[in-house]
């Protein structure tokens, strides 16, 4: 399953610039704000949530909130995600993986998951 996001900096930045942190806190754990470094990199965490759950095919939605997608920086300080896990049980999630590029005014997002509905992976 695969999603992709974009999202203009500039939209991200006014969030910001608005409501302060307060707006963080609507879309990401205290734990991925200590990784956001500017808005620049805030805009490339919004867009890699919304790809995360597109992949899934739910977009952010009841079945997957904001919060059940959870990004950190791996060893190599490359971006990665795990999720809550009724999503990895529902989904059968066995590998996800995940890209953030920025260029000139907007940042996009790919995301990357394995896995497949429980329905579907049992009728093949």
């Amino acid at each position: 399953m695969i999603g992709i996001d974009i999202v203009s900096i500039e939209r991200i930045k006014k969030l910001h610039e608005r409501f302060g942190d307060k707006a963080l806190s609507k879309f990401l754990s205290p734990e991925e704000i200590v990784l956001v470094k500017n808005d620049t990199s805030l805009a490339g965490f919004y867009a890699a949530k919304e790809a995360i759950a597109k992949a899934l095919g739910l977009g952010i939605s009841e079945q997957c909130g904001f919060f059940d997608i959870r990004l950190y920086k791996d060893t190599l300080n490359a971006p990665s995600f795990t999720l809550s896990p009724h999503l990895i049980e529902y989904f059968n999630i066995t590998d996800t993986a995940l890209s953030i590029s920025h260029d000139g005014d907007f940042a996009i997002a790919v995301a990357t998951i394995e896995g497949c509905r429980k329905k579907r992976c049992l009728s093949h």
